[in-house]
């Protein structure tokens, strides 16, 4: 039997906001509506919680609260990481690496950044989807200044060693006695991971509030004190003008809030997924033929499980799993009306047609056991009957 109600497994995609978050942030959308950049009582009770906020952030990212910048979205923060500090270097060089794994907000943005004549060398990763330090040592030139690495991926959930690529960065730095950014996406990795900016060695972090059970459309730039920077936004000048436009006071309260409830939570809430993650992973490589493990084996995210299934379109076993009950996708919930297979799965070097085999399944704090059974029980029934319908060749 299912257990009652849907089974969420598609946390990498968003979290529900947390109720004591919700709690939170209610009032700011009510009596305490001032626009923290007036001068007046109301909205200096703004303001308040806003510097509030800020230090909530920082505590947590142990940094400077003035190194705390407020987004609209991971992909925000991404986006002015780049083009903030590459067009603010520009004068002193033009070449940017990042990854071929990264975040579409992280690709698109350094393409953009090709169209305007700046040189993007594209790292690939090993069979796991990790880039290594000495990749990145090798890669730089006496014309880089920004390097863009993510910390966990957000589909296969492989975590790179961002403290030891940052030691990397930091060498060629010296050798080359110029600037060079360090900037990681760590949107996949609070709640999780280790945010601690100065032992992770970086010079920009991205979050986003929806990822660890606070609300959507609010987001994070950690910029070190001192780093090089042009806002993508002007106008008022908010954020000590890195980010012109009045502050969302809700969501900013609601992401801080969501944060340190995070850090307190991130050891148990990781013993908690990773039993269900390796009990997910353990029984279909067991007892589905076909399926392969995407990912590190054990540099992953305590919540990720990613196959490629053979003989099977992923867009079936996710239809299959929805009539079950059973909410998951394929990959990135940015891409995921686009019918062409994962760039990251093309990236280990699977073939188009098993890639368009994957399936996603990213766990929650408030996943059960039974709903794990339960998920196993149906993908034992749902991917051989799958494969024995007729399916049509796609093109590659």
């Amino acid at each position: 039997m299912p257990p009652k109600g849907i089974i969420y497994l598609d946390h990498a995609g968003t979290t529900p906001t947390d109720p004591r978050v919700l709690e939170a942030m209610l009032p700011y959308f009510t009596e305490l509506y001032g626009n923290p950049s007036s001068i007046h009582a109301v909205g200096q009770e703004a303001r308040y919680a806003l510097d509030e906020a800020r230090e909530r952030v920082a505590g947590v990212l142990n940094c400077r609260n003035g190194e705390i910048v407020f987004t609209g979205s991971g992909t925000e923060s991404d986006n002015a990481a780049i083009h903030g500090s590459a067009t603010a270097l520009r004068e002193t060089g033009d070449h940017i690496i990042t990854t071929t794994v990264e975040h579409h907000a992280v690709l698109h943005a350094c393409q953009s950044l090709e169209d305007q004549g700046f040189e993007v060398t594209y790292l690939p990763v090993d069979d796991f989807g990790m880039v290594h330090p000495e990749q990145v040592f090798d890669a730089i030139t006496d014309r880089t200044t920004v390097v863009s690495v993510m910390y966990a991926n957000n589909e296969i959930g492989t975590i790179n060693p961002i403290s030891s690529i940052s030691e990397a960065v930091r060498q060629r730095e010296n050798e080359f006695d110029r600037t060079i950014v360090f900037h990681t996406d760590a949107v996949q990795a609070a709640g999780f991971l280790d945010l601690n900016t100065r032992r992770l060695g970086v010079d920009m972090l991205s979050l986003a509030g929806h990822k660890f059970y606070g609300p959507k459309g609010v987001g994070v730039l950690y910029a070190r004190r001192g780093t090089p920077f042009l806002p993508m936004l002007l106008g008022g000048g908010q954020e000590r003008e890195r980010r012109s436009g009045t502050e969302n006071i809700p969501g900013i309260v609601g992401l801080s809030f969501a944060l340190e409830l995070a850090q307190a939570q991130r050891e148990d809430a990781g013993v908690h997924c990773a039993a269900l993650r390796d009990r997910t992973i353990d029984h279909v490589l067991a007892n589905i033929s076909g399926c392969h493990l995407n990912g590190h084996a054990t540099e992953r995210l305590p919540n990720n499980v990613n196959f490629s299934i053979e003989g099977v379109e992923g867009e079936a076993v996710l239809l299959g799993l929805d009539t079950a009950g059973i909410a998951a996708s394929s990959g990135s919930a940015c891409s995921s009306g686009s019918l062409e297979p994962s760039h990251v799965l093309l990236a280990l070097g699977q073939s188009a047609d098993l890639a368009r085999g994957s399936l996603r399944l990213t766990l929650g704090k408030e996943n059960t056991l039974e709903e794990i059974d339960y998920l196993l029980e149906t993908l034992d029934r749902l991917v051989p009957q799958l494969r024995q319908l007729p399916t049509l060749t796609t093109s590659s």
